[in-house]
């Protein structure tokens, strides 16, 4: 290594948890189901996805849902679970989703603004991942926001923490 990339690396993991990464962007028309996968998405303010059954007038217009909370599942015997299996919206990297606090605001792509709602939520009824494994993610790892200030927002479009409160 030369000394230019010496210097920077220590900057990268400063700001590892505020960057993340926009991997998947999942949508349906019905709830209950595993949403299907977009490559774009227009979030609209204090509603939601266009598009999205979740959108509408309350605290959960879209819900989060990192790639490495999927990894511990596909670990646990569901190698092919995918980006939208467990009805999220957008499917990040990079980010530690459940270390957020409600309040937490978020930029995401060029002009889209969140903020994080709700961290976890109670399942009513056991999924069919709950079934196959014992066990879902969602409940514990999964985060819930809702729209600020409208925007499209594309997969690999960076996520931005904004504030903390």
């Amino acid at each position: 290594m030369n000394n230019i990339e010496t210097k920077e690396f220590p900057l990268e993991v400063e700001t590892k948890n505020i960057i993340g990464k926009v991997v998947a962007i999942s949508i349906s028309k019905k709830k209950g189901i595993p949403k299907t996968n977009v490559q774009s998405a227009k979030l609209i303010e204090n509603f939601g996805i266009e598009g999205d059954v979740h959108a509408g007038n309350w605290h959960r217009q879209i819900s989060f849902l990192a790639l490495e909370s999927i990894d511990k599942m596909r670990e646990k015997g569901l190698p092919n679970l995918r980006p939208g299996a467990f009805a999220e919206n957008i499917t990040t990297e990079f980010l530690e989703l459940p270390d957020l606090e409600i309040g937490t605001r978020m930029k995401i792509g060029k002009e889209a603004e969140l903020e994080i709602t709700q961290i976890g939520k109670e399942c009513h009824s056991k999924c069919a991942i709950f079934y196959k494994v014992g066990d879902c993610v969602m409940p514990r790892e999964g985060i819930f926001a809702k729209v600020i200030r409208s925007g499209e927002i594309f997969i690999g479009d960076e996520i931005k923490i904004l504030s903390a409160p």
